[in-house]
Protein backbone atom coordinates (compact mmCIF):
# COMPACT_ATOMS: atom_id res chain seq x y z
CA UNK A 1 0.00 0.00 0.00
CA UNK A 2 1.17 3.48 -0.78
CA UNK A 3 0.63 6.68 1.18
CA UNK A 4 -2.46 7.73 -0.79
CA UNK A 5 -4.13 4.38 -0.21
CA UNK A 6 -3.44 4.53 3.53
CA UNK A 7 -4.57 8.13 3.96
CA UNK A 8 -7.64 7.50 1.82
CA UNK A 9 -8.65 4.46 3.85
CA UNK A 10 -8.17 6.39 7.09
CA UNK A 11 -10.32 9.26 5.80
CA UNK A 12 -13.01 6.81 4.67
CA UNK A 13 -13.11 5.12 8.08
CA UNK A 14 -13.09 8.47 9.88
CA UNK A 15 -15.99 9.60 7.71
CA UNK A 16 -17.99 6.49 8.57
CA UNK A 17 -17.44 7.16 12.27
CA UNK A 18 -18.40 10.82 11.84
CA UNK A 19 -21.56 9.84 9.97
CA UNK A 20 -22.59 7.39 12.70
CA UNK A 21 -21.96 9.99 15.42
CA UNK A 22 -24.13 12.40 13.46
CA UNK A 23 -26.88 9.80 13.24
CA UNK A 24 -26.64 9.09 16.97
CA UNK A 25 -26.79 12.77 17.91
CA UNK A 26 -29.28 13.78 15.24
CA UNK A 27 -26.79 16.13 13.58
CA UNK A 28 -27.42 16.24 9.87
CA UNK A 29 -24.33 18.40 9.38
CA UNK A 30 -22.11 15.71 10.95
CA UNK A 31 -23.76 13.10 8.75
CA UNK A 32 -23.12 15.16 5.60
CA UNK A 33 -19.51 15.84 6.57
CA UNK A 34 -19.00 12.16 7.28
CA UNK A 35 -20.37 11.18 3.87
CA UNK A 36 -18.19 13.82 2.23
CA UNK A 37 -15.09 12.51 4.00
CA UNK A 38 -15.93 8.98 2.93
CA UNK A 39 -16.17 10.07 -0.70
CA UNK A 40 -12.88 11.98 -0.49
CA UNK A 41 -11.21 8.99 1.09
CA UNK A 42 -12.41 6.62 -1.59
CA UNK A 43 -11.16 8.96 -4.32
CA UNK A 44 -7.77 9.22 -2.63
CA UNK A 45 -7.58 5.42 -2.37
CA UNK A 46 -8.28 5.16 -6.12
CA UNK A 47 -5.53 7.70 -6.82
CA UNK A 48 -3.20 5.44 -4.87
CA UNK A 49 -4.37 2.44 -6.88
CA UNK A 50 -3.63 4.26 -10.13
CA UNK A 51 -0.18 5.25 -8.88
CA UNK A 52 0.54 1.59 -8.09
CA UNK A 53 -0.58 0.53 -11.56
CA UNK A 54 1.56 3.20 -13.23
CA UNK A 55 4.58 2.16 -11.17
CA UNK A 56 3.94 -1.48 -12.06
CA UNK A 57 3.28 -2.60 -8.50
CA UNK A 58 0.14 -4.49 -9.48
Amino acid sequence: MNEDQIKGKAKDIGGKIQQKVGEATGSRQQQREGLSNQAEGKVQEKVGDVKDIVKGNR
